[in-house]
C-alpha cells in the first residue's frame, strides 16, 4: 500500500492494522534528505540546540561534544528502553511502526534516509520489534515503547519474525539488513512522538466500529425474539431531533426489520405500546456512540498524519536559516481525550447490549420462557450467561474512568503535566473483547428467542446471521456446556462471513 505522508485516509490505516505492507511515496524521499541536511548546517553553526547536541529533559542545559554526538543518541535510546509488561500485539506495533514511518517521511525530523529506509524495511519483511506496552505517560512522546522500537533498529532486544521471536541483530541480518548507525538528532526522532498511543487508540476505534455495526444485527434480533415494534426506528421521529449519528441508525435498525415475519405478525394486536428503553431507545444510543466515534476517529487520523517528536527541523528558504524549534507537540492529550470517548462507547455497547439480554430472559418482560428454556426449572438455560454479561459490563464501567483526568509530574518536574495517554488507548482492546463476549452472548439468546416463535422468521439479513449460528450453535433444547457455544458465537461475530453482512452499515470513514 503506498503510504503518502500527511494524508493517509482511515481506510487505509485500518488496512495497515489489518496487515498491510506499507511503501513509502517517493515523493517524500527528498524533503527527508532536506530535512537532515538542515540538522548538519545547524549543528555547523556550534549553537546548543536541543537533543542534538544538548541533553534531554531536565539536563537540556548540559553541552554535547561533537565527537560524542552519535553517543548521546545510542545513549538516549538504550537508556529510555526501559518498558515493562507484555509485549504489545504484533498488529498494533505494525501499526505504530507506520505511524512512525509517515511521521519521519514529513520532512521535518532531521532523520536521514537510511532510517527511514530501514523503518520501511523492517515492514517490508515483517520484522516487528518487542515492545513491553507499559511504560508510556504519553508526554514527552510514548518514550519507553518507541524507544524499544528504535533499539531493535541498532540491533539490541527482540524482535518478531513470523512466529518466532529471536535477537534483533540476528532478524536483521537474516533478512539482510544492516543495524542502524544514529547520527546526530536521529535517536530522538525515533523515540519521541506519539505513535504507541495513537496506534492503540486507533486499533480500538476500528474494534469499537465493528462492535457499532455488531450490535444492531444483534440488537434487531433481540427486538424481534421480544416481539418488539419497529415504530420507534421510524425516521420521522429521529429527523425532528436532528442528530446525524441517531438518524442513520434509526435508519439501519428499521432496514434490519424490514419483511420480517415476526413483525408484522404482532403489527396490528400488539397490546404493548412502548418497549423497554433496551430495545425503543436504539437509535439514540447507539447513533450518539457512532457520532462520538466519528469525532474519535477523525482527532486520530489527524494525529497519525501529523509530526509529534521535537524539535522540529524548518529547512530554510529565500535565504532564510534553518531552524531547530522546540514545542510540545509530542503532547497526546487529543489522544488521550479521543481514548477516553472510545472507552465511553464502548462501555455503552456492552452495557445496552447486556441490558436486552437480561430482558430476554425475564418471562415479565419478555413474554418468553424463563431464561429462554423450553423447560425451566430442570433446566436453567441463558441464567448465567446474562450474570457473565453482567460481569463483562461491570468490568467495562471500571476501565470506562476517563484516563485523560490523571497527571503526574516525571523528569524531575520538567515534564510536570503528561496526558496518559498510552495506558487510556491500551486498555480499548481489552474492553472490546468484553463486548465481543456480551455480544455473542446476546447472538445466543436472541437466537434462541426467535425460536420460539417458529415457524415465524425474521427479516433476510437477520435470517442469513441467524443461520451463520445455527450452523455452529444448534438451539438450546436442554442444558449443556456454555462456553463452548458462546466462544463459537464470539469467533463468528469476528468472521469475515459477519463483517461481509455488516459492511453496509453505517460506519466511521469519511
Amino acid at each position: 500500500m503506498l503510504l503518502i505522508p500527511g494524508v493517509v485516509p482511515y481506510a487505509d490505516w485500518r488496512a495497515l492494522y489489518l496487515g498491510a505492507r506499507p511503501s513509502l511515496d517517493s515523493a517524500s524521499r527528498a524533503g527527508i534528505a532536506d530535512s537532515a541536511a538542515a540538522v548538519e548546517r545547524i549543528l555547523a553553526r556550534g549553537e546548543p540546540v536541543y537533543g542534538i547536541n544538548t541533553g534531554f529533559g531536565k539536563l537540556a542545559s548540559v553541552r554535547i561534544e561533537a565527537a560524542d554526538l552519535a553517543t548521546l543518541q545510542r545513549n538516549i535510546v538504550l537508556s529510555h528502553a526501559a518498558g515493562v509488561g507484555a509485549p504489545m500485539p504484533v498488529a498494533i506495533a505494525r501499526l505504530m511502526m507506520a505511524l512512525k514511518l509517515a511521521s519521519l517521511a514529513r520532512g521535518a525530523s532531521g532523520v536521514a534516509p537510511a532510517t527511514v529506509e530501514l523503518l520501511e524495511a523492517m515492514l517490508t519483511y515483517d520484522l516487528v520489534p518487542v515492545i513491553p506496552a507499559q511504560g508510556s505517560v504519553g508526554a514527552s512522546g510514548d518514550l519507553a515503547p518507541l524507544a524499544h522500537m528504535a533499539a531493535a533498529m541498532i540491533g539490541v532486544g527482540e524482535m518478531f519474525v513470523g512466529e518466532k521471536r529471536m535477537p534483533a541483530a540476528e532478524a536483521l541480518a537474516a533478512a539482510g539488513l544492516a543495524p542502524l548507525a544514529l547520527g546526530p538528532k536521529e535517536g530522538l526522532a525515533l523515540l519521541n512522538g506519539t505513535q504507541f498511543s495513537t496506534a492503540y487508540a486507533l486499533a480500538g476505534v476500528f474494534e469499537a466500529e465493528r462492535l457499532y455495526r455488531t450490535a444492531l444485527v444483534t440488537g434487531v434480533l433481540s427486538t424481534e425474539a421480544a416481539k418488539g415494534s419497529d415504530t420507534p426506528f421510524d425516521h420521522r421521529i429521529h429527523t425532528l431531533r436532528g442528530h446525524a449519528g441517531q438518524i442513520e441508525t434509526a435508519d439501519a435498525l428499521r432496514d434490519l426489520m424490514a419483511g420480517s415475519a415476526i413483525r408484522a405478525s404482532h403489527r396490528e394486536d400488539d397490546l404493548r405500546v412502548q418497549d423497554p428503553y433496551c430495545l425503543r431507545c436504539q437509535p439514540q444510543v447507539m447513533g450518539a456512540i457512532l457520532t462520538l466515534l466519528r469525532q474519535a476517529a477523525n482527532t486520530l487520523i489527524v494525529e497519525a498524519n501529523g509530526v509529534s517528536d521535537n524539535p522540529l527541523i524548518f529547512v530554510g528558504t529565500d535565504g532564510a536559516p534553518d531552524e531547530a524549534l522546540s514545542g510540545g507537540n509530542f503532547h497526546a492529550e487529543p489522544v488521550a481525550f479521543a481514548a477516553d470517548m472510545i472507552a465511553l462507547a464502548l462501555c455503552e455497547i456492552g452495557s445496552l447490549a447486556e441490558r436486552r439480554i437480561a430482558m430476554l430472559v425475564d418471562p415479565a418482560l419478555s413474554g418468553l420462557p424463563a431464561f429462554l428454556t423450553p423447560h425451566p426449572g430442570l433446566n436453567s438455560g441463558f441464567m448465567i450467561p446474562q450474570v457473565t454479561a453482567a460481569a463483562l459490563v461491570s468490568e467495562n464501567k471500571q476501565r470506562a474512568y476517563p484516563a485523560s483526568v490523571d497527571s503526574i509530574p516525571t523528569s524531575a518536574n520538567q515534564e510536570d503535566h503528561v496526558s496518559m495517554a498510552a495506558h487510556g488507548a491500551r486498555r480499548l482492546c481489552e474492553m472490546a473483547a468484553n463486548v465481543d463476549m456480551v455480544l455473542a452472548i446476546e447472538l445466543l439468546a436472541g437466537a434462541q428467542g426467535c425460536d420460539f416463535h417458529a415457524p415465524l422468521v425474521s427479516s433476510p439479513p437477520i435470517e442469513a446471521v441467524r443461520g451463520l449460528l445455527r450452523a455452529q450453535v444448534p438451539t438450546l433444547e436442554e442444558d449443556r456446556h456454555m462456553a463452548p457455544d458462546i466462544e463459537a458465537a464470539a469467533a463468528l461475530l469476528r468472521s469475515p462471513a459477519l463483517l461481509d453482512a455488516v459492511a453496509a452499515l453505517p460506519g466511521l470513514a469519511p
